[in-house]
């Protein structure tokens, strides 16, 4: 039978291990930049789909180098919609192209798109974090009110995931820059998440450093069109990761533009 010592110092080891994990390793967790395999050495550019693009390399306020891909459209770009665009917690921008595809060719949409690659994700310089994301975010944002023909449109925030939370943190501090939100499977926090995808873990989230506190974030939106796109709640076949591959995703996005953006 284990003496009261034992058992607390096998208690304090877990406690102990228990920090250690949650804290110094929470980005390694969280942020994949290096998955899948080969995301940090080679991404895709939007020429491979035929799509009319402008390559920049933008530097944050922080001094670090972002890539960012602007897809114009060839005509009437100025009077469509500009989406900014949010990529998951792994691969690149470029493992997205395929969403941009269909946002700058869907009838419904014809939409112009602005997206990165996070600081330590792909080409980006860096390494990633909850601060230096939001300060991306920004970057590209102000990119965009910047730019010769984009700063004419309307503006939606477009994030998947982890690009939810970073497009809600965004639009939080935005609202008058921005025309329009669209959420795909994001979460409230990442303390509230922590239980669900690593029980054993559900007694440390104490220690988060990295929280994402989107419940909190979009309380502040007053006034913005949102548009949340669930798995199997708004498609009945969908998962958390083929949401998009589902038959009415980008007609939902298109009728949720036609009534709330595009005049």
């Amino acid at each position: 039978m284990e003496s009261y010592k034992e058992s607390f110092t096998k208690y304090f080891k877990y406690l102990i291990n228990g920090i250690a994990f949650v804290g110094s390793f929470q980005c390694n967790l969280l942020y994949l930049a290096n998955y899948p395999e080969g995301s940090r050495d080679y991404v895709p550019k939007p020429s491979e789909h035929c799509l009319p693009f402008k390559e920049e390399i933008l530097t944050t306020s922080d001094n670090v180098k972002i890539r960012l891909y602007a897809i114009q459209q060839e005509n009437n770009a100025s009077k469509r919609p500009t989406i900014l665009y949010f990529h998951g917690n792994a691969g690149n921008m470029g493992h997205c192209l395929p969403v941009a595809e269909r946002l700058y060719n869907h009838t419904r949409c014809k939409c112009n798109i602005v997206m990165l690659s996070y600081r330590g994700y792909g080409f980006s310089e860096g390494s990633p974090s909850e601060k230096g994301l939001k300060i991306d975010a920004q970057t590209a944002l102000d990119y965009i009110k910047e730019h010769e023909v984009f700063q004419h449109t309307k503006v939606v925030v477009y994030g998947q995931s982890l690009g939810g939370a970073v497009s809600i943190d965004l639009v939080s501090k935005n609202e008058d820059k921005v025309s329009g939100l669209i959420v795909e499977n994001t979460f409230l926090s990442i303390p509230k998440l922590v239980p669900h995808v690593i029980p054993p873990l559900r007694h440390f989230t104490f220690f988060c450093t990295q929280k994402w506190e989107s419940e909190k974030a979009i309380q502040n939106l007053k006034r913005i069109p949102i548009l949340f796109l669930l798995d199997i709640q708004s498609f009945p076949d969908g998962t958390h990761v083929d949401t998009v591959a589902q038959p009415d995703y980008f007609d939902s996005i298109g009728r949720f533009l036609s009534k709330n953006i595009i005049s």
